[in-house]
């Protein structure tokens, strides 16, 4: 790592952060975060909800596990840069098959190591989330800085159309499926691969991707769901002529408020059907009811957010990847929160009894973070199954 070329990361506020390339040499912008997870490094990077965003792991030391093909969430990277503080020098795992570093440059991901990410942790804490610009090809103050606040401000902006699937395809629904083979091979999805069988009688769901990951289509397979994952734009009539028991609303990057189509969307499906919200789908959720969402300072990123659940009173360990949230005050009187962040008070679940429909703000599928949440497809499951009823 010593002979990498030196690199800058550029606030819009003017404030600089010198390290060393790795990774691709080149440049990059976006939405400069930070994440507290201290592992799934790699699950992080191929998550669609981290597109247009400069991640900054907090954790000191990254890559030490090294990276391999069963990990991902998608079938690419979408984080905008990757800021450390260290590299690990040594890969050691017995499922590693390369380096964070030549991970990185296959797929095109600017890097940079030796920053003091602790202070820069502390800064976006105290002045909040911003744009910035990453380079390890011209690393000049002056341009990064004019780049960094000419690129694209994060509110109002509508990424899910930028990371959705163009056509409708089938997941395969079988529990040993995976993305990745071990052995590398990626698993193509299709319109036709995995379609179900004449004659099978599984609840049937439509997913909308507006940046789905892999495993919460394994988790929704895995109990028994065929699964039909649409673009985010598809509208409520094409939904219904599929003829599902069930519609589940993805996480995704971007602007909820600026996804106005699927806003339409869900609520002309709300009371037709089961739904179920994570993430961005479950700020659409939200504004579909009648609710409104803001910008938060620096958002919630990490696998240890401590939420509580209202119907038993207790507290769930959750992974968190979000930068906007629901006003609570905004929802009318027959929606219900049903979940609260213990660190700041964020609506982190809402339930429409009535409508049949709830969300979580969190990721309850994990990948990574801890598991305390898995209840929640299996509470799905259970409604497809009572409205079928």
């Amino acid at each position: 790592m010593s002979m990498n070329p030196p690199a800058l990361l550029v606030l819009e506020d003017g404030t600089q952060w010198p390290g060393q390339g790795f990774g691709k040499i080149g440049d990059s912008t976006g939405e400069v975060v930070f994440n507290t997870s201290m592992t799934g490094y790699q699950e992080i990077i191929t998550d669609p909800s981290y597109h247009g965003q400069i991640v900054t792991m907090t954790t000191p030391q990254i890559g030490n596990t090294g990276c391999n093909p069963t990990d991902d969430e998608s079938d690419r990277a979408w984080v905008a840069g990757f800021v450390v503080r260290e590299v690990s020098p040594l890969v050691s795992n017995y499922r590693s098959r390369q380096s964070l570093q030549d991970y990185l440059a296959e797929r095109g991901v600017v890097g940079i190591s030796g920053v003091s990410t602790r202070a820069l942790v502390r800064h976006i804490r105290t002045h909040g989330a911003m744009r910035a610009a990453l380079s390890s090809s011209q690393p000049e103050y002056a341009h990064l800085l004019e780049v960094a606040r000419a690129s694209r401000d994060m509110n109002g902006l509508d990424l899910a159309k930028e990371v959705t699937c163009e056509e409708p395809y089938h997941w395969p629904g079988q529990a040993d499926v995976q993305w990745y083979p071990i052995d590398g091979s990626r698993f193509q999805a299709s319109p036709t691969e995995g379609a179900p069988a004449e004659g099978d009688t599984r609840p049937h769901i439509v997913a909308f991707d507006f940046g789905i990951k892999r495993n919460i289509l394994q988790l929704l397979a895995t109990r028994g769901l065929k699964v039909t994952v649409v673009p985010a734009s598809m509208s409520a009539q094409d939904v219904l002529a599929l003829k599902p028991d069930g519609v589940f609303l993805s996480n995704g990057p971007g602007d909820p408020a600026a996804c106005t189509y699927a806003v339409e969307t869900t609520r002309a499906l709300l009371g037709q059907l089961p739904i179920f919200g994570i993430c961005l789908g479950h700020q659409i959720l939200g504004l579909a009811l009648g609710g409104q969402t803001r910008k938060m300072k620096f958002g919630h990123r990490g696998g240890n957010q401590p939420v509580r659940f209202s119907d038993n009173a207790t507290i769930e360990i959750s992974s968190h990847n979000h930068g906007f949230e629901i006003e609570a005050g905004t929802l009318p009187a027959n929606v219900e929160v049903t979940h609260v962040n213990l660190n700041d008070g964020v609506v982190e679940g809402l339930r429409a009894k009535a409508l049949n429909a709830f969300s979580v703000q969190y990721h309850p599928e994990a990948s990574p973070g801890p598991h305390d949440a898995n209840y929640l497809f299996d509470e799905f499951v259970t409604l497809i199954r009572h409205a079928r009823n």
